[in-house]
């Protein structure tokens, strides 16, 4: 959806002028590749046609003031207090104070501006008005949208190079150390370097990218449970921390220098899964059979439902209704888990069909109604 007019209008009305800028930066779907960006793995995540936008213009200090139409409210700051945090942990505590007062949104801007300041940006002030069409909470990176449009704001303001992939490191920095959610690098990525009508390889180690079309003949369809999780409350770190344990317990640095061939019986499942997630991620992207791209993403999805133990009740019911309509190639959940969305891979001439069936049925099973739409691939942060 293009959010463009009404960040324009909401601009105007706020400050009676139009905007010097508008920014987007989008969410992500991610068709498969769920929890390998942290092991120095593969992904294979798309930008979707569902973004953060922001309509704004330089200010003569270094203030920065931005107006969400979603949360009614503003999150003020000045650019040097907030340079003056030497200690992404610290200010990962005040988060986290803020969370549980209700204003947790107000972070992001502070620690994409904090992480620019550390990288040694010298950043000017700004004013706008912000809105988002990404559902908060589903899996769809919306916190990364909204990092990497405000870091785009800042590049417009300021004068900085636009270099996706650094962008996208420091995205990830004020993620890990101000906000506290300790992710890895996939959602900011794709988010700061997505393609129109591609999926996009991301090598987690070296950010090295493949562009990679989609099987022809077939449409991408999120399916929204409407559960919703709580990343840095869930159980994400703790999947994180047992990772790393695993990796030294093969002696590597990541679960990404360990091969299918070297795991046995008896290998930790959490280990399992990273390991053949890469494999069937490398697959997935070098296929354009959509046959056998979808049975990969089913395998993903038993993977993450029975290894890695980061479904619940809902995704499950959702995955196996849509393995089971008309069209579908294969569905998995995708994001975090523990709630939010999964993904189904269609033939594009049974999309309508499939998204009513699936729809209905998963409504008539949990009493839930989902949100189910077809989604187009997008480039990455822009100015617009």
């Amino acid at each position: 959806m293009n959010l463009a007019p009404r960040v324009r209008d909401a601009f105007q009305q706020k400050f009676g002028t139009a905007p010097t800028f508008i920014v987007r930066a989008p969410g992500r779907v991610n068709l498969i590749g769920e929890h390998t960006d942290y092991n120095d793995g593969f992904v294979l995540p798309m930008a979707i046609d569902r973004a953060t936008w922001i309509a704004l213009r330089p200010r003569k200090d270094d203030r920065v003031s931005l107006f969400s139409l979603e949360h009614g409210e503003a999150a003020e700051f000045d650019l040097a207090t907030v340079a003056a945090v030497r200690n992404g942990g610290a200010a990962a505590d005040r988060a986290y104070q803020a969370r549980l007062q209700g204003n947790k949104w107000g972070e992001y801007p502070k620690g994409v501006a904090w992480a620019l300041q550390q990288a040694g940006h010298k950043l000017r002030g700004w004013e706008g008005v912000t809105a988002c069409d990404v559902p908060m909470g589903a899996g769809l990176s919306s916190s990364a949208s909204f990092e990497l449009a405000v870091a785009r704001a800042f590049a417009c303001v300021s004068d900085l190079k636009w270099d996706p992939a650094q962008m996208a490191k420091l995205g990830q920095l004020a993620e890990n150390r101000w906000v506290g959610v300790n992710c890895g690098i996939m959602d900011q990525m794709i988010s700061a370097a997505g393609k129109a009508d591609h999926a996009l390889l991301i090598d987690c180690r070296s950010l090295a990218t493949q562009l990679v079309p989609l099987p022809t003949g077939t449409v991408v369809v999120v399916l929204d449970t409407m559960t919703r999780r709580g990343l840095v409350e869930s159980a994400y770190n703790e999947r994180r921390a047992q990772c790393e344990a695993a990796a030294k317990e093969f002696g590597v640095k990541a679960l990404r220098d360990v091969s299918v061939k070297e795991l046995t019986p008896q290998t930790n499942k959490r280990a399992r899964h990273v390991v053949t997630e890469n494999d069937r991620t490398l697959r997935a992207a070098e296929t354009r059979d959509p046959v056998l791209f979808g049975a990969l993403m089913n395998a993903s999805h038993d993977s993450l439902r029975d290894d890695f133990e980061v479904t619940n009740k809902e995704l499950n019911v959702i995955v196996d209704l849509a393995r089971k309509a008309s069209g579908c190639f294969g569905a998995r959940m995708t994001g975090a888990g523990f709630g939010g969305c999964a993904v189904a891979l269609v033939a594009a001439s049974e999309a309508d069909r499939f998204t009513a069936q699936v729809a209905r049925e998963y409504e008539a099973a949990t009493k839930l109604k989902p949100q189910v739409y077809v989604c187009r691939a997008t480039n990455g942060a822009e100015v617009v």
